[in-house]
């Protein structure tokens, strides 16, 4: 599976940004996919999931500005993130397990400034 991030920016605080997840190759139905935040010089941290189900988990740093869903027919996920910070800048990727193998978008920078 192949997958593709977008939507992201350069963003004041405050603003909003909506990122998609687009996969190819095969479909992501049946499988989890999360959002990864990398700050400049830190490591790749989860920020959202959603699972097969639509159960979801947020990191507690964007939990209730940020919200991640899914349209299967369109074989994308979205992060809608609200209530941007300086904090939140990065490159943001989507990730998915299958049989075994992760799978990694190229990412998209998100930056907000003051």
């Amino acid at each position: 599976v192949q997958l593709v991030e977008s939507g992201g920016g350069l963003v004041q605080r405050g603003g909003s940004l909506t990122l998609s997840c687009a996969a190819s190759g095969d479909r992501i139905d049946d499988y989890a996919i999360g959002w990864f935040r990398q700050a400049p010089g830190k490591e790749r941290n989860l920020v959202a999931e959603i699972r097969s189900n639509r159960d979801t988990f947020y990191d507690a740093s964007v939990k209730g500005r940020f919200t991640i869903s899914r349209d299967n027919a369109k074989n994308t996920v979205y992060l809608q993130m609200n209530s941007l910070e300086p904090e939140d800048t990065g490159i943001f990727f989507c990730n998915t397990w299958q049989s075994g193998t992760g799978y990694w978008g190229q990412g998209t920078q998100v930056t907000v400034s003051l």
